[in-house]
């Protein structure tokens, strides 16, 4: 799990339960994107709430995590400049 601590204090990640978040302190929830399948059946990452992209379509739910996951890594999981 990767977790960017800005130097407010404040930090961010891609939640996960691989640690308790809840040890470091008040935790705020929100959401990175949406991923949700058309009227097709093709898969979008839609990164909107962190004024991303929408990526896609791809053929598996899978995959569009994995671009999910991938961008926010990329781009939002990123100190600020």
């Amino acid at each position: 799990m990767e977790l960017l601590v800005t130097a407010d204090g404040n930090s961010r990640c891609v939640y996960s339960e691989a640690i308790d978040l809840s040890v470091l302190g008040k935790i705020i929830i929100q959401r990175g994107s949406h991923v949700e399948p058309d009227q097709e059946g093709k898969w979008t990452a839609d990164l909107s709430p962190v004024n991303g992209p929408q990526l896609g379509p791809f053929a598996n739910r899978s995959e569009a995590l994995k671009a999910e996951t991938d961008w926010l890594r990329e781009h939002w999981l990123v100190p600020p400049s």
